[in-house]
């Protein structure tokens, strides 16, 4: 394997040299994105042109003031000419407000659309994006990409077309006044030119690297700060460890920075010493066409006065581009995830699932998982060093077939990786088949909308998730427009409402991150009650009690007959008490159904089920994954 520090400087060469067309298409992009805000943009640049206008006055009234109003003691004209600069300025800082009004608002607003694009497409995106994701790397790209691209058009933009138009105008009114020293003056591009576009790519690797490093360590801090996380580190891990993996990732991105400043600093410096050099220049040329007579005192100060204004918008833009270089590489990156395919999309013509009888049909199916390169990011799966397997995956389920009728209940048995959770998932279509079909009511899942048909189904899983937040909301969460009265009724159904009540808060208690605050079997039953708040017509149970003590395993039974009442049912099964009361038990082997039936024929068909079943009970119904 390439050592990672290779890998990494061999990534970040490849950055830096494909950085120029990446940059092109990258600011066509983020172009179309401004569309909307074309008026604001137009009213932008017009108020720049109007501030740069302004800001040619008091060199220009300074020429006045020295050749005509001191030397002919004019005091009524210095007055004209002084409220006149004083006007000037004033009407410059209240340019100076809408400039930055427009610039926020266009900025602002371009990026609230880019950050709810960016939320609604990872939000849709398949299951297994995140199950190969590294979620400390994708926020990383959420957040802080999408910072880099903000400052980028709320700072950075409105900087560039702000000194663009200030070094027009200040140019114009240079060879208005002298075209030789004006030339002079800007003989010193090549040299801002040629150093901006060398540092510009080498800071963009730099940044990109930056980045890399930051959602590392971003996933660290995710991946060990929650609740689960902690809890294992506390129990397995060196609080040691932890800070020395962390300390050099921090490490990192300290050289990192350190490199970065250096580089923009060292640039800055040389930019400023050519604009010395210039002006220099300016005054040593013109100062002696002063002595012999071939321009004004007052044009020598004036053209002093905005020789400063070429150097200053220059020394801005030569950094500005260096700032934008590295912006687009934050836009690259956030564009990156958008353009991801989403697998699952809706197809055209999907429709609505009609109100469900909860008939399920598989027909011929066989499932592979997706590679990597069909369902993630290589950047944000692997971090910093490593590769993904982009291979296709080895098949899961083989040819399988199965009709469920509306009402059933439907067991799903067999050894641990026999394929039941994974047969589980194609109903709410958290997976696409590989072959065959997955069919709700004679409609194939996927000539139906997602919100119709995930609407018509409930899952309660073996780890059910809350959010930190109230047992009323975690609630609502399935059916927002639910009335208090609902939600009390479901969990009394779910056995939960006693136990709800006894906390202080009562539906108010914040249940914890993931619902840490309950008990495994509270977490349960107040998943149940989830499940008949939303009422579906179908019902996924995925080992719902496997994990539960006695007394709680019988008052979540209590909760789960009230739920699978009336509604099809599939139960991925992990003890007797939910396999006997089925109507068909579907015994899976290898990704095959290799046996159907009721409890009592499958016994006597002395297969595998049988011996399921007789180990279950040898070991007191407790320990085999079946």
């Amino acid at each position: 394997m390439m050592p990672s520090s290779l890998h990494m400087m061999m990534s970040g060469n490849r950055d830096a040299i494909a950085n120029a067309s990446i940059g092109r298409r990258t600011v066509l992009r983020v172009l179309s994105y401004a569309r909307p805000y074309r008026w604001a943009i137009s009213a932008f640049v017009f108020v720049i042109v109007i501030q740069a206008l302004l800001g040619l006055i008091p060199a220009l009234l300074f020429r006045q003031i020295i050749d005509s109003a001191i030397p002919e003691g004019n005091r009524g004209l210095l007055h004209v000419l002084a409220a006149i600069a004083i006007t000037a300025a004033v009407f410059s800082s209240a340019m100076s407000f809408f400039e930055r009004l427009y610039s926020s608002r266009i900025g602002e607003g371009l990026i609230y659309d880019l950050r709810v694009k960016l939320f609604d497409h990872v939000s849709a995106m398949p299951i297994g994006f995140f199950t190969r994701t590294q979620t400390g790397a994708l926020m990383s790209r959420l957040n802080n990409d999408v910072i880099g691209a903000q400052r980028a058009v709320t700072t950075t933009l409105g900087s560039v077309v702000s000194n663009v138009i200030v070094l027009i105008t200040t140019l114009i009114a240079m060879f208005y006044l002298e075209w030789r020293l004006t030339l002079i003056g800007i003989l010193v591009l090549p040299i801002f030119i040629i150093p901006a576009k060398r540092v510009g790519r080498r800071l963009s690797a730099i940044t990109r690297r930056g980045f890399d490093l930051n959602a590392a360590m971003n996933t660290q801090m995710t991946e060990r700060f929650n609740v689960s996380g902690a809890l294992l580190v506390k129990l397995f891990g060196n609080r040691k460890r932890e800070t020395k993996q962390f300390s050099d990732r921090a490490a990192e991105v300290r050289d990192i920075g350190i490199q970065s400043a250096m580089y923009s600093r060292t640039f800055l410096i040389a930019l400023a010493l050519v604009g010395a050099i210039g002006t220099a220049l300016v005054y040593w040329i013109g100062g002696q066409l002063v002595i012999s007579d071939a321009i004004t005192l007052g044009t020598l100060v004036a053209l002093a006065a905005l020789v400063t204004r070429i150097y200053e918008p220059l020394t801005a833009l030569s950094s500005a581009r260096v700032d934008i270089m590295t912006a687009l590489v934050s836009f690259d990156r956030v564009f990156e995830v958008l353009d991801l395919r989403n697998s699952l999309d809706d197809k055209e013509g999907a429709i609505d699932l009609p109100p469900s009888k909860g008939a399920i049909e598989f027909d011929h199916v066989t499932f592979r998982y997706p590679s990597g390169a069909e369902e993630s990011l290589a950047s944000l799966e692997i971090g910093l060093s490593g590769s993904v397997d982009d291979g296709p995956g080895a098949e899961v389920l083989h040819d399988v077939s199965a009709s469920i009728l509306p009402g059933q209940l439907i067991a799903l048995v067999g050894p641990s990786g026999a394929g039941k959770t994974t047969m589980s998932s194609l109903v709410p279509r958290l997976y696409d088949v590989s072959e065959g079909s997955v069919r709700i009511d004679g409609h194939d899942v996927r000539d139906l909308t997602l919100d119709s048909l995930r609407s018509a189904v409930g899952v309660v899983s073996q780890d059910p998730h809350l959010f930190h937040d109230t047992v009323a909301e975690n609630l609502r969460y399935a059916r927002p427009d639910a009335t208090d009265a609902e939600i009390v009724a479901a969990c009394k159904a779910a056995q939960i409402h006693d136990v709800i009540v006894g906390f202080p808060d009562g539906y108010n208690t914040v249940v914890g991150e993931r619902g840490h605050r309950l008990s495994g079997g509270e977490k349960q039953r107040l998943a149940i009650a989830r499940v008949l708040v939303k009422a579906p017509a179908i019902v996924v149970l995925d080992e719902a009690t496997s994990h539960l003590d006695s007394e709680n395993e019988s008052l979540v039974q209590q909760a789960l007959a009230t739920a699978l009442k009336g509604r099809t049912s599939l139960v991925v099964a992990h003890r007797l008490s939910t396999i006997t009361g089925a109507d068909q038990i579907l015994v899976l082997e290898s990704g095959r159904i290799v046996e159907r039936g009721r409890h009592e024929e499958l016994l006597a068909a002395e297969g595998l089920y049988a011996d399921l079943y007789r180990t279950l009970v040898r070991q007191d119904l407790e320990g085999i994954d079946v």
